[in-house]
């Protein structure tokens, strides 16, 4: 009897053994994607063996310190070990979870955990894990063969975008951003300061840049336009035109607005619209509820009615050009909007199902100085008996208009950082008679803060302090700002807001900081999943963040140490209570470029080439992150193409020829035809001709003046425009001049030490 029962318990033994050994006994097979989560009983033990704990702590040290490249120290904090499963947890510092994770990372690993086993537990089930997940559950849906994560998967049925560029020759990007929108912004910006009574930078002016500065000439010159020709359609709550000039042009003001009626008629609606009655707006005011908006019936047939918006430029330039309407229940999804510009016409069609009671932006475009440009909106639609609205069109930028002062109590709060959890202390301080003043700087210098305010944002959003302390108002609004955006789609079914589909929130920052000699402070992410019982108002993962957060930093990393420094520093990914990585309901990443206050950082961040690169890195990791949403596959924009020529072949035609820039690091950015665009004379560039080579033959007159751009096109997008090329033939020449650029490329400043 004694002999069976200890044959029982051997055979039983054996089988543990043998089903711990299959699951994750090889060293090629990844453990069970989610953590074991064992209840305390008896049978889960403490080891207390401090040697293995420390041998443990080095082996994955000398793993953090090869990947990484940086110092650093993973610290094995507890063992848990349960001899009735045959099963071990080794509990990690945060430092691991830091770590990019791949499948051969977690393979790494686990083969070094398990060689420091005794013998009688090397065949245990064994779980390592950092920031209290299995470390395999940190490997991104887009670097995994096996066991995707579908809780983070968030992807949305979206059939018609916010705007569409129906004049665009190369039409939609199927393996691009299409359909997709992005909410980004450039960190800081000019705020009012209540304790000092005066507008200042949010950050501290540094030699050559500020922060508040520094990071848009990333963002707007060449992020935004990556995503926007990749198809995406890209939301920010600061302003991102540079002109200083502002045109408002409203329904309210009959002076500049014309209406055509047609078959239905044009009629007042029933919500507030837009006006602008005033030069300086004060606090809690919303220009979106002072005025009307105008509405009528679309028509599939039959007269058409237009709303026209006739702008008196004050001076010749490039200008944005933003238009506003209201959203209701039975709005049109394909508003035909068209923008009269001296390089033509340009037609959008709008989805007013989303975006109504603020600034939509269409694009930039060039306009003569005087009043030859219009916007019109007509009502001509695929399905009629929908509902167009006409509000205000807004071009330029303008400067700050938002009037700031201490709080009229007195109350104020300290500045506090995004990550402090402490509840802001108000004090009351001695009232001192204040005005209201605006900022007198362009708005694109300015915070989130008041953007949001002359967009019409409501002041829940943005207002959180009660007007105590902008500060925090405007890290805290941006956010906030995107659930609002989302408000009423599939994000956020259940909140109010635009009805916009948010696929993702993205904040560059950069970082403050110095090392000595030439030691690189380098680029870190940020994500957070500790919040809301790790998912998202739809009950997606969380998670998603951190897939987002390390493609970008994979990319940006790669392709800096790859084009410029092979010692570029690449920081921890944390997951932290930052604001801005916590409050956006949608996978958000804030990034930590590098710091603006080491000079072995600056001497790569003041170039121009470094700039575009780091952006086009920032475009490719959310290309294939958002790929991986939606199981699509993806191509990366083709780079602007080079060896651009332009030549008479006869006295009425050029030629022009060009090459394609090869992008060794991405195949698929090879592109598969060009947009030629053109320009006569002193008018601005038309919409482009699609061409299938290399090279395009054009007929010309003589004594006018032509300039010739091209746009290399692929499934994915479009790239940036090569330089301008003009060429001209008088009809009195006494002979030809070529003009032969030996420039290739603008330098950054030149650094010493």
């Amino acid at each position: 009897m004694f002999f069976g029962k200890k044959l029982l318990l051997l055979l039983v033994s054996l089988l543990l053994s043998v089903s711990s050994f299959a699951q994750n006994g090889k060293t090629n097979a990844l453990p069970d994607k989610n953590p074991i989560l064992l209840p305390a009983s008896s049978f889960v033990q403490e080891v207390a063996d401090d040697s293995l704990k420390e041998r443990l702590s080095r082996s994955l040290t000398n793993i953090y310190q090869e990947v990484l490249l940086r110092p650093g120290r993973v610290t094995v904090d507890s063992i848990a070990l349960n001899e009735r499963k045959k099963s071990i947890e080794f509990y990690t510092n945060l430092s691991l979870s830091y770590l990019p994770m791949r499948e051969n990372t977690v393979f790494q690993i686990y083969d070094s955990v398990r060689y420091h086993l005794p013998v009688t537990q090397k065949k245990y089930r064994i779980s390592v894990i950092s920031d209290g997940v299995e470390i395999s559950h940190l490997i991104p849906n887009y670097f995994r063969t096996t066991q995707k994560d579908k809780n983070r998967v968030i992807a949305h049925k979206v059939k018609t975008p916010l705007v569409a560029n129906l004049s665009s020759p190369a039409g939609n990007f199927s393996e691009g951003l299409q359909n997709n929108h992005i909410a980004l912004w450039q960190s800081h910006g000019w705020y009012y300061e209540q304790k000092l009574g005066r507008w200042e930078w949010q950050r501290a002016r540094i030699f050559q840049t500020v922060e508040d500065l520094y990071t848009q000439s990333y963002v707007l010159p060449f992020l935004v336009p990556m995503l926007e020709n990749a198809g995406a359609n890209v939301l920010l709550p600061r302003e991102r035109v540079y002109n200083r000039r502002e045109v408002i042009v409203d329904n309210d003001d009959r002076s500049d607005y014309r209406e055509e009626n047609g078959k239905e008629q044009w009629k007042t609606s029933l919500s507030p619209g837009f006006a602008h009655p005033k030069d300086v707006y004060l606090d809690g005011e919303n220009p979106f509820r002072m005025g009307t908006a105008r509405q009528t019936k679309t028509v599939s047939r039959g007269a058409e009615s237009v709303a026209t918006w006739i702008a008196d430029i004050p001076e010749k330039g490039e200008y944005g050009v933003y238009v506003s309407y209201q959203t209701g229940k039975n709005s049109s999804d394909d508003a035909l909007y068209s923008v009269y510009h001296a390089g033509g016409r340009t037609d959008f069609l709008v989805n007013q199902q989303m975006g109504g009671g603020t600034w939509i932006y269409l694009g930039s475009f060039p306009f003569e100085k005087g009043n030859q440009h219009t916007i019109t909106l007509s009502n001509k639609s695929r399905r009629g008996g929908k509902i167009v609205t006409a509000d205000a069109v807004k071009i330029g930028g303008g400067m700050g208009n938002i009037a700031r002062m201490p709080h009229p109590e007195g109350f104020e709060s300290e500045n506090t950082k995004s990550s402090n959890s402490l509840v802001q202390k108000e004090t009351l301080v001695s009232k001192i008679n204040y005005s209201p003043e605006i900022s007198g700087y362009p708005r694109y210098t300015e915070g989130a803060r008041y953007w949001m305010q002359w967009a019409g944002v409501p002041d829940s959003v943005y207002n959180r302090t009660e007007g105590k302390n902008d500060y925090t108002d405007d890290y805290a609004s941006r956010g906030a700002w995107v659930n609002w955006l989302a408000g009423g789609s599939p994000v956020l079914p259940r909140k109010d807001g635009l009805h916009i589909p948010v696929d993702l929130a993205f904040a560059f920052h950069s970082d403050a900081g110095t090392f000595w000699g030439d030691t690189i402070v380098g680029t870190l992410g940020i994500y957070m999943t500790h919040f809301n019982k790790q998912r998202f108002e739809n009950g997606k993962s969380r998670w998603a963040s951190r897939d987002l957060s390390e493609l970008v930093m994979e990319e940006v990393v790669s392709d800096i140490r790859r084009q410029f420094e092979p010692e570029w520093t690449r920081r921890q990914l944390w997951n932290r209570s930052y604001a801005e990585a916590r409050m956006p309901n949608v996978p958000t990443m804030l990034l930590e470029l590098l710091s603006h206050q080491n000079l072995a950082d600056m001497r790569y961040g003041l170039d121009p080439s470094f700039r575009f690169t780091v952006s086009r890195a920032i475009y490719k990791g959310m290309l294939k992150f958002l790929a991986t949403q939606y199981n699509r596959s993806y191509v990366v924009q083709p780079l602007p193409v080079k060896d651009f020529s332009a030549r008479f072949t006869g006295e009425t035609e050029a030629l022009l020829t060009w090459q394609p820039t090869n992008d060794p690091a991405e195949p698929s950015a090879a592109p598969t035809q060009y947009i030629v665009h053109t320009r006569i004379n002193g008018g601005g560039f038309d919409n482009g001709v699609l061409v299938n080579s290399n090279n395009y033959s054009t007929k010309i007159r003589k004594d006018d003046i032509y300039s010739f751009r091209v746009v290399a096109v692929n499934k994915g997008g479009k790239s940036f425009p090569s330089e301008t090329l003009s060429l001209c033939r008088q009809s009195d020449q006494k002979g030809e001049v070529l003009i032969v650029n030996g420039f290739t490329r603008v330098s950054a400043p030149h650094s010493f030490s």
